[in-house]
């Protein structure tokens, strides 16, 4: 863990604010390195890559003795140190040759990791293909061929897909303009044989073959134009090998969104085109029995004729029996 300084200077707190978090965080950096024995055609493999994402990576050329699923201490430290929550880790050995081990952070803590072993006999490095190159920082379009990819249950094919959407993505925004479109990643996992013997043995997996091509727009006699490929490079073919599950509380964290200060929509409550605000209500089932109406005077019960009439021969009969009042007279 490194030592947390407090900033002295206007500008060490300006680097310290950009690796604060974010509601709408960085575009993730990658950091490439090298173990201590690795082969030429995993370093060209690592090159190519870092040329894909040249614009937010950081490559070290040193070898460095590491283990990635016995200690991965060394590239928390890295990954803390440079910033970086995507690592690219390249070593060969007569066990594992030619590996290339994609791991993630979160909280400069390790997440998960991803062990891929690339297929020598059939790499082709971007230099051996020869035409138009794409542009640094251009974004890819990204096709997932596979029944593979599409099982609900995580699986490292499942994390492999996620790993490399993270890897290819680069910066998240709200507008992409056509024009930019100019080159495609296309990743296609064979069919899973289900006759094999031993199923944690990485040959008897299907294999992953990864693809870039670029978009050729021609003219086709109508409104849409014609579409064509053209590979572009690297071709590289994986076995997927060891796989580091996340925890699932920090999975839980890394995906929680952050609280912000918009405004959240209301519910039955809404705006008509005069801008009235229009509310609805959700009541019960009412009970029409108890419902109180308004009182009137034509609904009141000693109203009935039958009632009024009885009422009118009482008050004649105590008329008729009431005697008349003699006047008083006055002496003048």
């Amino acid at each position: 863990m490194l030592r947390q300084v407090k900033p002295r200077t206007a500008r060490s707190k300006r680097a310290l604010e950009k690796r604060a978090p974010k509601i709408v965080e960085n575009p993730k950096t990658a950091l490439f390195l090298r173990g201590t024995t690795c082969s030429q055609v995993t370093q060209d493999a690592l090159a190519d890559l870092y040329a894909m994402r040249q614009t937010n990576a950081k490559r070290f050329h040193k070898k460095n003795p590491i283990h990635p699923f016995e200690d991965a201490s060394s590239l928390t430290f890295f990954s803390e140190k440079n910033d970086c929550s995507l690592i690219l880790f390249a070593s060969s050995n007569k066990k594992r040759p030619s590996t290339i081990t994609f791991a993630r952070t979160f909280d400069y803590k390790m997440l998960d990791m991803l062990e891929f072993y690339l297929d020598t006999g059939s790499f082709r490095s971007i230099s051996q293909f020869k035409g138009k190159k794409v542009p640094v920082g251009t974004r890819p379009l990204m096709v997932f061929a596979g029944t593979a990819f599409e099982s609900t249950v995580p699986t490292p094919f499942t994390m492999a897909k996620s790993m490399l959407i993270d890897f290819f993505r680069g910066e998240t925004t709200d507008k992409i303009d056509v024009e930019g479109l100019q080159h495609v990643v296309v990743v296609t996992a064979d069919e899973p044989n289900n006759a094999s013997t031993d199923p944690n043995d990485p040959s008897n997996k299907p294999a992953l073959h990864l693809r870039v091509y670029l978009i050729r727009t021609k003219r086709s006699g109508q409104r849409l134009p014609r579409v064509e490929l053209e590979e572009h490079g690297p071709r590289m073919d994986f076995r997927l090998g060891r796989v580091q599950e996340p925890d699932e509380a920090m999975l839980k964290e890394a995906l929680r969104k952050p609280k912000t200060n918009e405004e959240r929509t209301k519910k039955n409550i809404s705006t008509d085109i005069m801008g009235d605000k229009i509310g609805r209500i959700h009541t019960g089932k009412l009970d029409l029995s108890e419902l109180q109406t308004r009182k009137m005077k034509g609904l009141k019960r000693e109203r009935d004729p039958h009632l009024l009439e009885d009422d009118d021969d009482d008050e004649g009969g105590d008329f008729a029996q009431e005697e008349p009042k003699r006047k008083r007279k006055t002496k003048l």
